[in-house]
């Protein structure tokens, strides 16, 4: 399995170099059989290739199973036509990464306010204010005159509707909760359709508690009661502040891992900036990207359905919590005298002694980033059909019988044929049957991420 390895600017070769370290102990010690590939991007490939993102190396992340972003000092690049790229805004859009994903966890026992922190925000990745990636051709921000600017947001129902599923099916596995955040008290169109299609999700999940806070107040209410809120799934920019906030809280943005992912690539990506102010000084922290790199195992493993790598992910993020215990243990930006080399061979030591990271617990529950789509409260009756053709029974697409529904819909690469008391789902190359009782069905894929 190759994972495509891009360092970026600033602090970013430092803790990719201590990360890799990690994923090599993890490799060995679960068996992951990694290939790891490293590649140039931003300001050095600027200077040696005349851009951020060489044609090469994009070619290179699109034939990768999983890739590794490290930190990018985008605020330093020329302008696009002069190779000015940005490669997370370009990776987001070219890979159709839809989710970004970013959990916020008091690691450190408590939140800087003293109050614990346990939610992740499910953030639409690839539309919104965000004018280098929400046109077709060109950008959505232009100048009229030398004194005005303007800019255009855009919102798709699609958009909507497919991060606020991913949302439900993640909260099926936590606490049953999903918030969704907007501003539609003024923006009523935009923020309006977005609501609309959170709604019409939320009604495929009845057992999961929606909640519609305004943004403003949801800045507030995150400094008050912070364990109010479980799953929080909302647009764009909403998202990139608000998860800031949170990751804050619950310990410093230094610990808070982030995936950007679709339904076929993954990319791991620390919360924080590339912090060129101490670049070089080997003292910054490597937790975030080790994170997020556990999430990118997390999700190839629900993909591939490979249990050895959601274990080691699992034994990641408890090797970091082990790590974060011990105060000596710690790097400055939280209080400690740890270099980044320091830090990683804590994190090495951590695999080495502990015979946990080879045990039952180091095994994990499914995914709580990309739940199951078919996981469903007890109240609706699933029947999974037996396959009658060589794929594997889990990706046969399941039905689930609903007697009260009034309607069906299924996905578009599914068909759906209902016969008296049967019904029969099939794709080209398989089939399946299962008995309805003269119920309606709907049809759904059985995963998120889908499996490969």
């Amino acid at each position: 399995m190759k994972l495509l390895v891009l360092p970026g600017d600033g602090i970013g070769p430092e803790i990719t170099s201590a990360t890799l370290d990690v994923v090599r102990k993890a490799d060995a010690l679960f068996k992951l059989k990694l290939d790891l590939e490293s590649r140039e991007i931003g300001l050095k490939s600027l200077a040696s290739e005349g851009t951020t993102l060489p044609e090469g190396v994009m070619k290179a992340i699109r034939a990768a199973d999983g890739v590794v972003l490290g930190p990018l000092a985008t605020y330093d690049y020329p302008a696009k036509e002069q190779g000015g790229l940005n490669p997370s805004a370009e990776l987001r859009i070219g890979l159709d990464l839809y989710a970004n994903v970013r959990p916020a966890k008091s690691r450190l026992g408590v939140g800087l306010t003293g109050k614990p922190v346990d939610l992740v925000i499910y953030r639409e990745n690839t539309e919104g204010f965000y004018a280098d990636r929400n046109m077709f051709q060109g950008i959505g921000e232009f100048m009229p005159t030398e004194d005005m600017a303007l800019s255009i947001r855009k919102v798709t129902a699609r958009a909507c509707e497919r991060i606020a599923r991913r949302a439900f099916e993640a909260a099926l596995r936590r606490r049953k909760k999903v918030t969704a955040v907007h501003k539609a008290n003024v923006l009523k169109l935009s923020d309006g359709l977005f609501l609309r299609e959170v709604r019409k999700v939320a009604r495929d999940f009845p057992g999961v508690e929606l909640e519609e806070i305004i943004v403003d107040a949801m800045a507030a209410l995150l400094l008050r009661d912070p364990m109010r809120f479980d799953v929080v799934v909302t647009e764009n920019m909403y998202g990139d502040i608000l998860s800031d906030e949170a990751s804050e809280l619950s310990g410093g943005l230094g610990l808070g891992g982030s995936i950007n992912a679709g339904d076929e690539h993954c990319v791991a990506q620390a919360q924080h900036g590339s912090a060129p102010d101490i670049a070089g000084k080997g003292i910054a922290n490597p937790a975030s990207l080790i994170l997020s790199v556990a999430m990118l195992l997390e999700w190839l493993g629900a993909r591939h359905r490979k249990e050895n790598l959601q274990t080691a992910a699992k034994s990641m993020e408890a090797a970091v919590d082990a790590v974060l215990k011990d105060p000596s243990g710690r790097t400055r930006d939280l209080g400690g005298k740890l270099s980044t080399r320091s830090s990683r061979r804590q994190w090495l030591r951590i695999f080495d002694r502990n015979s946990w990271a080879r045990s039952e617990r180091g095994v994990p529950k499914k995914s709580s980033f990309f739940a199951s789509s078919t996981i469903l409260p007890a109240s609706m009756k699933m029947t999974r059909c037996a396959t009658l053709r060589a794929k594997p029974i889990s990706w046969v697409t399941t039905i689930m019988v609903m007697p009260s529904l009034a309607s069906w819909t299924m996905t578009s690469s599914t068909s759906l044929i209902i016969s008296g008391s049967s019904a029969e789902v099939g794709s080209s190359n398989s089939m399946a049957i299962g008995s309805m009782q003269s119920a309606r069905a709907i049809a759904t894929r059985c995963c998120w991420p889908p499996e490969s």
